[in-house]
């Protein structure tokens, strides 16, 4: 059988697909249906007035993880993208460092016809709003993240802590080899990629329908071509980078302090991220606010999308306000 076309990621739903070309690629962007230019507020203003909020989806996954809260977030224009190398985007042989995805972001951003946009990220996609907010703060009104500690603090906590070096180095460190990890994501029609989301979610959401219905979508998106060596390549840099200057010159850059308002999302059964670089945070980005959601694992943003909606709608007042 013929590996899946990137069509298959234009899922129907309340939203519209779109091509976006920033940063020298196309990306692959899908948009609230509430978000539609003839849609007008209360107060008579168009959509094209709303702030930007754009959804940055994790490891494995595409924009699809954010289906919920493109259906529920109010109040801005939502949209959600396939990062570079996944889904329906392009997907290059290189780019896959910190510098280039902060470019990536910044680039869409105005591609969309915006100057600046409020960036909600989970895991991977946390950490590309990490270093867009500290590389481009002027595109960046405010971060939220779910499940992405700051990435200094991450760090740290895998080198120190024992329980959160046993959560996260062991498969980093084996997707560094060349090609077998993409071999393992993809053979069996994507199946490790259900058995990590199993592996790293709370307790309630893998006995749901929409369990099912999501990781049918992820096991065969992540047999698009290209987008396992992709989604590989983010942590291939991440961890292969510690040891070079360009990866020294990126944490020295993480380090400094950035006034962007910041939300910080954490299911209290997470295992894959602990609570130890969560408290590591403060010390980089003391301005966040921590929220704990309880009974969430590693996706809280799909077990408990109802609570993540609400406190990212509050984020999203505030930032107004």
């Amino acid at each position: 059988m013929p590996p899946p076309d990137p069509s298959v990621v234009r899922i129907d739903g309340p939203w519209r697909h779109l091509q976006v070309h920033a940063n020298g690629i196309r990306f692959h962007v899908v948009e609230s249906e509430s978000s539609e230019p003839d849609d007008r507020n209360a107060d008579g203003s168009s959509n094209a007035e709303r702030p930007l909020v754009i959804l940055l989806h994790g490891f494995a996954s595409f924009w699809y993880s954010w289906r919920h809260q493109l259906r529920d977030l109010r109040g801005a224009r939502v949209v959600a993208v396939d990062l570079r190398g996944y889904g329906g985007s392009d997907k290059p042989p290189t780019g896959y460092d910190g510098w280039t995805l902060a470019g990536d972001t910044a680039g869409l951003v105005r591609a969309l016809g915006h100057h600046s946009a409020v960036l909600v990220g989970h895991a991977d996609g946390g950490l590309v709003c990490w270093a867009t907010a500290m590389l481009h703060p002027r595109v960046v009104r405010g971060i939220a993240l779910v499940s992405s500690p700051h990435p200094v603090a991450l760090r740290s906590s895998a080198l120190t802590d024992k329980g959160q070096r046993a959560a996260l180095l062991p498969a980093m460190l084996r997707n560094q080899v060349p090609w077998w990890p993409e071999r393992v994501l993809t053979r069996r029609g994507g199946a490790a990629v259900e058995q990590l989301v199993r592996s790293r979610a709370g307790a309630a959401w893998p006995a749901s329908t929409d369990f099912a219905q999501t990781v049918a979508h992820l096991r065969t998106a992540i047999q698009i071509p290209s987008a396992a060596h992709s989604a590989l390549e983010y942590q291939r840099w991440a961890a292969r980078s510690q040891v070079r200057g360009e990866g020294r010159r990126f944490m020295r850059a993480m380090k400094q302090r950035t006034t962007v308002p910041i939300l910080h999302l954490h299911g209290t059964a997470d295992p894959y991220v602990l609570d130890d670089p969560v408290r590591r945070t403060q010390r980089y980005a003391p301005q966040t606010r921590f929220v704990s959601v309880t009974g969430a694992g590693h996706f809280a943003h799909e077990e408990q999308p109802s609570t993540v909606t609400s406190e990212l709608s509050t984020f999203l007042h505030q930032l107004s306000g």
